[in-house]
């Protein structure tokens, strides 16, 4: 059975725990707090040397890191991979559009709010951050005001960019001027095996 390395309040994680619902794959759940180091253990960094959460161990053993590889890893060969080489590229340019112009600026600046004190000095950071990710949900906005989805049918290229979007407000930043994106959050909600961030 796999193994997911995982702490439940990260946009990363869920990514993994969203696939695996929708694909119906088992697998048992290991909870990490990250805030109190447990992925900077020698036993744990043996298993991911980056100390990052999510990370999933095979059924042989091996281990996978970096959420979007992991996603992609799960998704092989099923509908959530697009089947043709065009459809797989624009699923590859959404992830990478994540990793880079996405979740730096919706993300970290949930985790700021969410898990660091009122005078923590990288509250500094959060304005300039807040204003990219309103960029980067206005790059969505205007993809989704013509497509239902992302890379075509629904794929892991809108459960990747999900995780985090679903959550802006706790990052400080508000969907409304975003109805597109608003649309299709609710569009990913209803699909089949959907289950929710936390509970």
């Amino acid at each position: 059975m796999l193994t997911l390395y995982d702490y439940l309040d990260s946009g990363n994680g869920y990514k993994v725990r969203l696939l695996l619902a929708q694909l119906g794959t088992p697998y048992r759940l290991v909870e990490l707090d990250i805030m109190q180091g447990a992925t900077r253990t020698p036993e744990f960094l043996a298993k991911n040397p980056n100390g990052r959460v999510p990370t999933l161990e095979l059924e042989d053993g091996t281990f996978l890191a970096e959420s979007n590889a992991i996603i992609w890893y799960l998704a092989e060969g099923s509908t959530f991979v697009p089947a043709d080489r065009l459809g797989r590229a624009r699923a590859l340019h959404w992830m990478f559009f994540e990793q880079y112009s996405h979740e730096p600026y919706v993300a970290t600046p949930r985790f700021i709010l969410r898990h660091l004190g009122a005078d923590h000095p990288r509250r500094a950071e959060l304005p300039a951050r807040q204003a990219q990710g309103r960029a980067a949900l206005g790059v969505m906005e205007g993809h989704l005001a013509g497509h239902d989805f992302l890379a075509g049918g629904y794929s892991i290229a809108d459960i990747a960019l999900y995780a985090y979007t679903h959550r802006a407000d706790e990052a400080g930043i508000d969907l409304a001027p975003f109805p597109a994106v608003r649309t299709w959050l609710a569009r990913v909600a209803a699909q089949p095996g959907h289950v929710p961030m936390l509970t």
